[in-house]
């Protein structure tokens, strides 16, 4: 077996399981709770949890157990890995990153863990840049350099129905300021230092749709991008279209499901766009 540098993450990286496997990328999973039920987040029907989160059942998120953490580095250490890049959600948003840290101490060959400072596909994204770079036989620290400058790059845009799921999870960050808006009044969100922050407060889902949009726009500017567009119980055709006749500097517009973990937290109805310049 030739040595490698394996790449790993986490399902808040909403990473399309053909994806993954294309790039050979480990995806650990998130823990879900719902009622007294406990599982891996992929295991739980979307549309569902959707309707119980509605029905005002509640939900709540833990990292993975760091025994996930260690028999995912166990498999790349067989496979011939001789070190593992594994990239996190924001630890300020999870601990799912302190688990990674846990088990990585229990493995032979060297864990680098890589608290990204964000989620979905921002670290999506990142974790596919690393895994090319190491799929072409870089070296450590080119496949490092990969994620982090992805990481650093990426805009991660947020519209949300309301700002109560985030205020149950206890992720509302700074978007505190906030609370008490009118009902109508729909706010969009990014994720700054690691923490979920306010962009603005718009009348209305369509024109928060249309905000969202522009801020997309700008994000990208006249760089190439990949974009990608991941939802959870919201309809995002107008906004893709919308994407796709105002960034023609998009390599791709990847659509997709949110992570259910991610849906627990901003609640049915959300809807993200990620901005991520390729360099």
């Amino acid at each position: 077996m030739s040595a490698h540098i394996a790449v790993v993450t986490d399902s808040t990286s909403c990473l399309p399981g053909k994806l993954a496997a294309q790039w050979g990328i480990g995806v650990v999973q998130v823990q879900l709770h719902v009622g007294g039920h406990t599982d891996d987040e992929h295991r739980f029907d979307r549309g569902e949890l959707i309707q119980t989160m509605r029905s005002g059942t509640s939900v709540t998120t833990s990292p993975p157990d760091p025994g996930a953490f260690f028999w995912t580095y166990q498999d790349a250490a067989a496979s011939g890995a001789s070190a593992i890049v594994s990239l996190h959600i924001s630890g300020r948003l999870s601990q799912t990153v302190e688990a990674a840290r846990e088990a990585a101490q229990q493995v032979r060959i060297p864990v680098h863990i890589l608290d990204s400072g964000t989620a979905s596909m921002s670290l999506g994204y990142a974790a596919v840049s690393a895994a090319r770079v190491a799929g072409a036989g870089g070296k450590l620290g080119r496949v490092l350099d990969a994620a982090e400058r992805r990481v650093r790059s990426a805009t991660e845009l947020i519209y949300v129905d309301t700002l109560e799921y985030l205020r149950r999870s206890g992720r509302i960050g700074a978007a505190q300021s906030m609370l008490g808006s009118a009902f109508s009044i729909k706010p969009l969100l990014t994720v700054r230092n690691g923490q979920v922050s306010p962009l603005a407060r718009v009348p209305g889902t369509k024109r928060a749709m249309n905000r969202l949009v522009d801020l997309a726009v700008k994000a990208a500017g006249d760089q190439r991008v990949d974009l990608a567009v991941t939802r959870f119980g919201s309809d995002e055709n107008e906004v893709v279209r919308r994407l796709k006749e105002r960034i023609p500097g998009a390599e791709e517009i990847m659509v997709g499901d949110a992570s259910t973990v991610i849906g627990a937290h901003v609640g049915p109805g959300a809807l993200s766009i990620t901005v991520s310049p390729l360099n």
